[in-house]
């Protein structure tokens, strides 16, 4: 029996567009239940794409820890502060807000990675310099 499991898998590479939108892969925009996405920061510098229902989800095993943790807090404030919704149009293209753009240096070219439960948009150097150093690591 196949496991029907949302997999985001995958490394591409589109432009972004002078109205900040991307052209989110075919292979990635199949995965996503819908029209909708939320976007927030991630870490290294990127920007997390989840599917709304999977955002949802995940928001709600984050509320469900105590809050007595100033890490949860932290990261709570970290992700819920930067979340917006953002509708993929019909050419499946997404609109990355300015504040995230700059958050994560995207400039022309950028790398759009799926990572499993979510996809991440980095600018293209800062991809290509951060799997150079992740590869020296791992390989070494």
């Amino acid at each position: 029996m196949v496991n029907s499991m949302k997999m985001f898998l995958g490394e591409y590479s589109p432009n972004i567009t002078e109205g900040s939108r991307i052209a989110l892969p075919k292979k990635l925009r199949d995965q996503i239940a819908g029209d909708g996405v939320v976007l927030s920061k991630g870490f290294e510098k990127c920007v997390f794409i989840y599917d709304v229902q999977d955002w949802v989800e995940r928001a709600q095993r984050q509320i469900d820890k105590s809050t007595d943790n100033v890490k949860t807090r932290d990261l709570e404030r970290y992700m819920y502060a930067s979340a917006t919704e953002a509708a993929i149009d019909v050419q499946g293209r997404v609109v990355i807000p300015s504040p995230l753009k700059e958050y994560a240096g995207i400039k022309a070219k950028t790398a759009v990675v799926g990572v499993g439960d979510h996809v991440e948009v980095w600018d293209y150097a800062a991809w290509k310099a951060y799997m150079d150093k992740v590869s020296a690591t791992l390989v070494a």
